[in-house]
């Protein structure tokens, strides 16, 4: 599944009310370490069906960005049943990043 465009409009139910664990990176274009960690999230994205994948553009959604207290990024957080029980700012592996959900990396 791809990712999903999060906006103040569709936060509350895609993440907060979402019946799965939910990633969400906080980025913007101009962020080179965003840009650089953006494949890996849509990977992700694309291979896990047990998370939900979101990201926050943080120039168009300010407001989520101050609410969310990101004074960084790429941000990614990791929310469970309307709770945010994760979040580290930075680059990631894929391993990290699935070890942040709470998902062991798939073995070779």
């Amino acid at each position: 599944m791809a990712h999903i465009t999060l906006t103040a409009e569709n936060f509350d139910q895609e993440v907060l009310k979402s019946d799965r664990p939910v990633l969400v990176d906080f980025w913007a274009s101009w962020c080179a370490p965003c840009m650089a960690l953006s494949p890996t999230v849509d990977e992700v994205a694309g291979e896990q069906d047990k998370v939900k994948v979101g990201k926050v553009n943080v120039d168009d959604q300010p407001d989520l960005a101050r609410q969310y207290r990101v004074m960084s990024i790429p941000t990614l957080m990791v929310f469970r049943d309307g709770e945010l029980v994760r979040r580290e700012v930075g680059g990631r592996s894929k391993e990290e990043i699935l070890e942040m959900i709470g998902l062991t990396p798939a073995k070779a």
